[in-house]
């Protein structure tokens, strides 16, 4: 059996204070504008997901150099006892595209309103795990180029009901508030044993983090916290290992 890229799931974020939130309430699904042109839509459209990626430390600073210099490394463990799934990447001409079709398609005039609920329940299920090898993202409202491939991407879909939990990119902007706080309801938690690094930009920053976790972690064992405050590594400090 192939040895997997990592036996870790890492997930990074802009800044320190979302890196609190995220050790202090778990990880939030968040509505995010996807390129779905392989299934010729012109518009982005949005779901939502908790991002992570299956990437070993060596190739850390390609991701973080895009996404942010503050994140979480959960155990794989964790990631599949929650249901976490990796990205089926494609070209528009290959297997994936031509499945989520045919399940997008009635399968006769005569499908009961059963059939065509379940249907459509796995048509977007699907749709949700399937990106493009490569394509167009939105970063500060502006459209990048991403090469998609490399960053070994698993997710978290909750099957959110409201509104089919799909956004379209021209409702996005009025809607996106209103659907984001729905989506909490779904978050993802963990214990201080299932996380294996805490990043953080720089050595001067680690301190700080060490008296938030605590100070605001106390609802765990002081044996886990001390633990908790080992995982802490700066992006810093790997660069000069690396």
């Amino acid at each position: 059996m192939a040895k997997p890229k990592s036996d870790n799931l890492f997930h990074f974020t802009k800044n320190l204070d979302y890196l609190k939130n995220i050790l202090l309430n778990g990880l939030f699904p968040r509505f995010c504008l996807e390129d779905v042109e392989w299934f010729n839509v012109s518009e982005h459209v949005a779901y939502a997901m908790v991002c992570f990626c299956d990437i070993p430390l060596s190739r850390i600073s390609d991701h973080t150099d895009f996404y942010g210099n503050y994140g979480i490394g959960l155990s794989k463990d964790w990631g599949l006892k929650n249901r976490l799934n990796p990205v089926v990447y494609s070209n528009v001409d290959g297997i994936a595209p031509s499945i989520v079709n045919y399940l997008f398609t009635p399968i006769s005039e005569s499908e009961t309103t059963e059939e065509k609920e379940r249907r459509t329940t796995e048509f977007v299920k699907l749709f949700k795990i399937i990106k493009p090898l490569s394509g167009k993202m939105y970063v500060s409202g502006n459209l990048v180029e991403k090469d998609f491939y490399q960053e070994s991407e698993w997710r978290y879909t909750p099957e959110i009901k409201k509104e089919d939990g799909i956004l379209f990119k021209s409702e996005f902007d009025t809607k996106k508030d209103k659907f984001n706080k729905y989506a909490e309801e779904f978050k993802l938690d963990f214990l201080p044993s299932d996380i294996k690094y805490i990043f953080v930009k720089e050595d001067s920053e680690i301190p700080s983090l060490v008296d938030f976790i605590n100070h605001n972690l106390g609802k765990y064992p002081l044996n886990d916290l001390k633990i908790l405050n080992s995982r802490i590594i700066s992006l810093e400090t790997i660069s000069l290992d690396l």
